[in-house]
């Protein structure tokens, strides 16, 4: 979250040292967006009015989370037309909720994994964001206060492993880590970035692999959102404006619009019970600026 209080904005911290090609950055999500149930226009919840609440609480903060160059090879092999990972198998966990604390990078990041395990493995796990917003400050993360899932995933292969949900809870606000090795059941042995503002690359990497994490601006209208392909022409397309990471857990076309199929982490009442669709093939909201999965180690 940019607020430390109701209305008191902090700006987005710039990168510190750069993993694997990434530049580090601070990925800030909203204050109020995790509040459980997310808030529809006129239905309260966020402090004072809904209106100069999103106007005060989305301002863009100095960030920069992709490089221009990833490592994600793309192939000349073919992949579908459209996909939901959903509908594959037992291959994405039920939609979580941040709460008010501004980690949904860590979600973001736990429901890329647990999708990859999954696809490995068919054994789907819920795995610990508690865990990322303790633990993970070494790889320029920040608890409640943001980070970004490519860190994440560096900071779980160099921690070596991730505990489950189960035995490390989320609280929805800052603590000190309590990692146990022996808890562990989740490992990463490599992070993919994909190149910045490569969203061809992003498709075949859902349609061929698994779920891909990404960020993106919200403003405003995004809130409102209840169904239908969001799009916005006036957001923000670049890297050093994305204030929110999600999950691409699928992509497809509807009446002649493209879209990516996405997971949010603001409970099931929010959205399309969790999800919104999203335009795709125009880098909307900044959305193809910074894409990553890992390869987790079974």
């Amino acid at each position: 979250a940019r607020g430390t209080a109701a209305g008191a904005l902090q700006p987005g911290a710039q990168a510190g040292s750069a993993l694997r090609g990434w530049p580090g950055s601070l990925l800030q999500c909203p204050l109020c967006v995790g509040l459980s149930p997310i808030p529809h226009p006129g239905e309260g919840g966020c402090p004072g009015p809904l209106a100069w609440w999103l106007t005060t609480a989305l301002l863009p903060g100095l960030q920069n989370c992709s490089a221009t160059k990833g490592n994600f090879l793309r192939s000349s092999g073919p992949y579908p037309d459209s996909i939901d990972w959903r509908k594959k198998g037992n291959f994405v966990t039920p939609v979580k909720n941040q709460g008010a604390c501004g980690s949904c990078w860590t979600f973001s990041t736990t429901g890329c994994l647990e999708s990859a395990i999954a696809i490995a493995t068919g054994k789907l796990l819920s795995l610990a964001e508690q865990q990322l917003v303790d633990c993970a400050q070494a790889f320029n993360n920040h608890g409640c206060s943001g980070g970004l899932p490519s860190q994440a995933f560096e900071y779980i292969l160099y921690n070596k492993g991730l505990m489950g949900e189960d035995s490390y809870p989320y609280r929805a606000k800052n603590g000190t880590c309590k990692f146990q090795p022996e808890k562990a059941i989740a490992f990463v042995k490599d992070v993919v970035n994909i190149t910045q503002y490569d969203e061809d690359g992003m498709v075949e990497a859902v349609g061929k692999h698994n779920p891909v994490s990404f960020a993106f601006e919200v403003t405003s209208n995004f809130m409102h959102y209840r169904k239908g392909v969001y799009s916005n022409p006036r957001c923000q397309h670049t890297p050093d404006k994305v204030n929110h990471a999600v999950l691409a857990v699928g992509y497809g076309e509807e009446s002649g619009t493209p879209y990516w199929i996405v997971k949010n982490s603001w409970g099931r009442l929010w959205g399309m019970q969790g999800y919104f669709l999203i335009e795709r093939g125009k880098n909307m909201c900044g959305l193809a600026a910074c894409a990553s999965y890992p390869v987790p180690q079974v």
